[in-house]
């Protein structure tokens, strides 16, 4: 059976390493590919997460670039058509809500291939989020929904999707836990510089926060603050996050940019941090899977679950708000294991294997 991923964008990469890793243990009974798109291009935001996750190479690199919605899902679809039709794979496998999952769902559902969406059944309910209306077309059109949660499945039930639907797991989960001793024992110079507990992790990286002046002042006001008052903050700086910073001409004070880090070094700075600030549903994730309170700075989120027992805190970009969830921080927990046991990846080409149209 050949099984096509489609991936764009550094979670992406994460996500679809599960798959190959799953797929190596199938052995010969599975035949997997990659073709990336070229969302996400340079060598700190792509090539990296190859080499240290020891997945193979693309079979195919689309090098679409940055762009606008319509320019870079249009150039997406344009390239990706001839691959796919070149290809004939029995399943294309889509992750999350980038426009890598709009143009592969698009493409494939037009070549009437079999689409898998892995992450399906996620919602925020804000239709002026491009992820959301990406995550709804690509669930619609997909033959296979792979839900990384119940909430997820639920969600799908109310769009008369559940016949579609099936609970695997977090693949994300199983990337953490088989990972996270590696990046631990690798330390590196971050691994020297940051210690267990001594400082707070934010990242900052979607439109909504980053083309929004008022709302990016917001946030950084909020992790100066802290910076300044709480405990030292560590910011791997996103490249549109630093693009607008230059823009805006807003220099940092206390809070201490960095480049963008690998996975491995971001397993390193979320287990040693004593709090996380994030606009990322990844690092969400991750923070949860750390078991490390997470201050969301948006005014909603997809993973529901984090929101239990105060584990996740939803800040949005208030000044005060993020203010006052980091020096309530210290309150949250315990954390369950609502993304599953680790076993995404197997139960993902299980569901795979074992489809049967209705």
């Amino acid at each position: 059976m050949r099984v096509i991923s489609i991936v764009g964008a550094r979670p992406q990469f994460v996500k679809a390493a599960v798959i190959c890793w799953a797929a190596d243990r199938a052995g010969e009974t599975i035949d997997h590919r990659l073709i990336h798109t070229g969302q996400h291009y340079d060598a700190e935001m792509s090539d990296i997460f190859f080499e240290e996750m020891g997945i193979p190479a693309p079979a195919h690199n689309l090098e679409v670039g940055s762009g606008g919605h319509g320019v870079q899902t249009g150039e997406m679809m344009k390239r990706l058509e001839p691959v796919l039709v070149a290809e004939k794979p029995d399943w294309v496998l889509l992750y999350g809500d980038t426009n890598s999952t709009l143009a592969g769902a698009a493409v494939a559902a037009k070549l009437h291939l079999r689409v898998a969406h892995i992450e399906a059944g996620l919602r925020s309910f804000n239709r002026r989020m491009p992820e959301e209306l990406n995550r709804i077309v690509a669930d619609h059109l997909s033959d296979l929904l792979l839900c990384p949660t119940a909430t997820a499945m639920q969600n799908l039930e109310r769009e008369g999707l559940g016949s579609r639907a099936i609970l695997t797991g977090d693949v994300m989960y199983d990337a953490a836990l088989k990972l996270r001793a590696s990046a631990e024992r690798r330390g590196g110079a971050l691994g020297k510089r940051w210690r267990k507990n001594e400082f707070a992790l934010a990242t900052i990286h979607r439109a909504e926060n980053t083309d929004d002046p008022q709302r990016l002042r917001g946030i950084l006001n909020g992790l100066e603050r802290i910076a300044e008052g709480i405990c030292p903050v560590v910011l791997p700086l996103h490249p549109r996050t630093s693009k607008t910073l230059a823009e805006m001409g807003c220099t940092l004070r206390f809070v201490e940019a960095i480049r963008p880090v690998s996975y491995l070094d971001m397993l390193l700075l979320e287990g040693r941090a004593r709090f996380i600030l994030t606009d990322s549903g990844g690092v969400q994730k991750e923070a949860y899977f750390a078991k490390a309170p997470c201050i969301t700075l948006r005014d909603e989120t997809e993973w529901i679950e984090t929101l239990e027992n105060r584990c996740n805190t939803l800040a949005g970009a208030n000044e005060e708000k993020i203010l006052a969830a980091a020096e309530g921080a210290a309150g949250a927990g315990p954390w369950t294991n609502a993304y599953g046991e680790g076993h995404a990846g197997a139960a993902i080409l299980d569901a795979v294997h074992n489809f049967r149209a209705s």
